[in-house]
């Protein structure tokens, strides 16, 4: 396992568009997942013990934020041939099993991750209303472990962004696993 962090907010960077499938068998593009106010766009897997540990906490975030009009998804780009435990069928069984109310879309091909240099699972990516990066942070300071009253730094952020339309300057980068990339 190798652990890396991507890069803070690049503040206004704007995304490339995609369409991938979902694990409820649509088509879902960027457009269909942005919200009024925002948008959290995560590159996660099923097996990262960093994913695995804060995933409970993701899905809470994500019910928070909808209700302040904040969308959110999530992306799986590894490489599902070196790594089965992230095939688009266990996708599946990881997102009913943590009660996703959110697309898990599938990045069979890695573009997606490419186009937008992710870097590890997790990875955020938080965007006001005009697709507009204003975060690029942690979920929260607990990293692999649950730390109790731990800011939801994710959530405060969002919030802040639904609001304001900005981001907070200060920002911690993620931390977790590297993707796992096809042999070029």
């Amino acid at each position: 396992m190798v652990t890396v962090n991507p890069p803070i907010c690049n503040f206004g960077w704007k995304p490339p568009a995609f369409s991938l499938p979902s694990v409820d068998g649509s088509m879902v593009s960027l457009d269909d997942v942005k919200g009024e106010n925002g948008t959290v766009v995560v590159f996660i897997c099923n097996h990262c013990p960093y994913v695995q540990s804060i995933i409970d906490r993701i899905v809470r975030d994500a019910n928070d934020l909808a209700g302040h009009g904040v969308s959110f998804v999530a992306i799986c780009s590894n490489d599902a041939d070196s790594y089965p435990e992230d095939s688009f069928d266990k996708m599946k069984d990881f997102a009913k099993a943590h009660n996703f109310s959110f697309h898990y879309l599938h990045d069979e091909t890695q573009q997606v991750a490419k186009a937008w240099d992710a870097i590890c699972t997790p990875d955020f990516f938080g965007f006001n209303k005009d697709m507009e990066l204003q975060y690029r942070g942690r979920l929260d300071a607990s990293n692999k472990q649950a730390a109790k009253g731990a800011r939801r730094e994710l959530y405060e952020a969002m919030l802040q962004v639904a609001t304001t339309g900005k981001g907070p300057e200060d920002q911690i980068s993620s931390m977790g696993c590297s993707i796992k990339w096809k042999d070029a």
